[in-house]
């Protein structure tokens, strides 16, 4: 009996360890946006520490996907700040040509503030033109307030398991490629075609009443006939 309940026990906590929930990590919601357009995210951020809290948040913007704009959203209790960089050759924005991108984004909270032990905080930001590619990978570092901290820099692989530190990513999907001038003839055909059937319809109802006035002006006919004889 005392070897079936070491072995229940070794059971248990081989499967509890294995239900046992993630580490959170910096995460961007939502998930999914649209090359060449403009998107609203939100970076959120969970606190870890059980005695310290996240008193700055840094998140890079990857060089293989430069984006011209960025505008944050007040956090209060927060400053935040933006730094650029130079690209060449220049990023095209609404037909003019653009050479600085957002490189880095920086959080940083009062003095004796903070996200505390078992809270989180999000960090709203607008940002595009987005670029044409896949996936954009933000490499964030998160600071606490007991000088830890916790690099979410790991680039998630397709099919592999999950970091151990992995850096929010936003995957980017193509943006539609339907033609606007395709989309206003395929909605004029309808009206079109409803227009000729109007005439035909017409011709129809005409031809039977002209067959029915035949029909009765026959026997009207057959009937006079009957009463001559």
């Amino acid at each position: 009996m005392k070897r079936l309940a070491l072995v229940t026990g070794a059971v248990l906590v081989a499967v509890l360890g294995l239900a046992a929930p993630a580490a959170a990590h910096v995460t961007v919601n939502p998930q999914e946006a649209t090359q060449g357009g403009y998107a609203r995210l939100a970076f959120r951020v969970p606190n870890e520490s059980d005695t310290a809290s996240t008193t700055k948040l840094e998140v890079v913007l990857p060089e293989d996907a430069p984006v011209a704009s960025v505008s944050t959203m007040p956090v209060a209790g927060w400053t935040v700040a933006v730094e650029k960089r130079t690209v060449n050759p220049p990023v095209e924005v609404h037909g003019s040509q653009v050479s600085e991108v957002v490189a880095k984004i920086t959080w940083t909270a009062a003095a004796g503030g903070g996200v505390k032990p078992g809270e989180f905080q999000e960090f709203p930001v607008s940002m595009g033109p987005l670029p044409d590619v896949p996936k954009m990978v933000f490499k964030s570092l998160q600071t606490y307030s007991d000088g830890n901290i916790s690099r979410w820099i790991e680039e998630p692989t397709e099919g592999g398991a999950e970091p151990e530190q992995p850096a929010p990513v936003l995957a980017l999907n193509a943006a539609s490629t339907a033609s606007p001038s395709a989309a206003a003839d395929a909605g004029s055909s309808d009206p079109e075609s409803d227009s000729g059937a109007v005439p035909i319809t017409l011709a129809i109802v005409g031809l039977v009443a002209g067959l029915g006035g035949l029909v009765l002006g026959g026997l009207a006919f057959a009937r006079t006939r009957r009463t001559e004889t």
